[in-house]
């Protein structure tokens, strides 16, 4: 920031010198710096708004979270994933959309934990992601352990533990969300999608497709699309809302995942 000088240099230099009475701790610019305020900055004009234009100040809020698609309008769908309290998610569904996912979590600044037995699969998703930076990391099953997980810190955990994934000491947390991969239903898979927070469907075979509705309280309509959807596209459900969404990679994600598939 630029300081103001005093208009009349040769006056100041006058006082400086003690013939002034700003040289003796007077009320003049000198006298304000030796009393240590220091110069005057440049005025500015205040910013400020009265009562009947705050309504025209509009400021985004709860948009933020993970990027996974767009919705039948064209909007972006967005997954808030990380929150001060635990938050789980199922996805019944391929390996290619919970990579994207991780990926896409990494990149908001996100630290990813996975826990898999395919670990060839997620290596090389591992490098990608970050830029070479360290911020997702592969571990085999059973051997993740605690996250630290915090505000300024959050985690994705995906347990990429095949159709009937053993019970973990690790759970959700606050500030880590924890992403539960299922290829295809098996036993246990009620218990697991009725407990969820968010449950992602992708294509599934009609008897699937008629278990989930029944779990989920889905409508007829959307429980006749589930065996028909294209590679790529999620129904993402909770209890208040439900959307179809397509995701699709950019061109560096292309790089690295290919393009969308719900086979593995």
């Amino acid at each position: 920031m630029a300081i103001s000088t005093p208009r009349n240099s040769a006056s100041a230099s006058g006082s400086a010198s003690g013939s002034g009475s700003a040289g003796q701790g007077g009320s003049g610019l000198l006298g304000r710096a030796l009393a240590g305020f220091g110069l005057p900055g440049p005025r500015r004009e205040q910013h400020v708004l009265s009562a009947d234009q705050l309504g025209a100040v509009n400021l985004p809020v709860g948009g933020d979270g993970v990027l996974v698609g767009t919705e039948g309008d064209g909007k972006p769908a967005v997954l808030g994933l990380f929150r001060p309290r635990p938050y789980h998610v199922v996805l019944v569904g391929g390996v290619w959309t919970a990579q994207l996912i991780a990926l896409r979590a990494a990149a908001t600044g996100a630290r990813v934990a996975v826990e898999t037995g395919r670990g060839q699969a997620w290596g090389p998703v591992a490098q990608a992601a970050g830029g070479g930076q360290p911020c997702m990391t592969v571990h085999p099953l059973g051997r993740l352990g605690p996250q630290g997980a915090s505000v300024a810190g959050p985690v994705l955990v995906i347990r990429d533990a095949g159709p009937r994934p053993a019970r973990t000491r690790l759970s959700a947390a606050p500030w880590q969300a924890m992403l539960t991969l299922l290829p295809y239903l098996a036993d246990g898979a009620d218990r697991l999608l009725s407990q969820a927070d968010l449950v992602g469907v992708q294509r599934v075979a009609p008897q699937e497709a008629s278990q989930i509705a029944h779990v989920l309280d889905l409508p007829a309509q959307e429980e006749a699309a589930l065996p028909n959807l294209g590679d790529g596209v999620t129904l993402w459900t909770n209890r208040r809302s439900r959307a179809f969404v397509q995701g699709g990679p950019t061109s560096s994600e292309a790089q690295v995942l290919g393009q969308a598939r719900r086979v593995d």
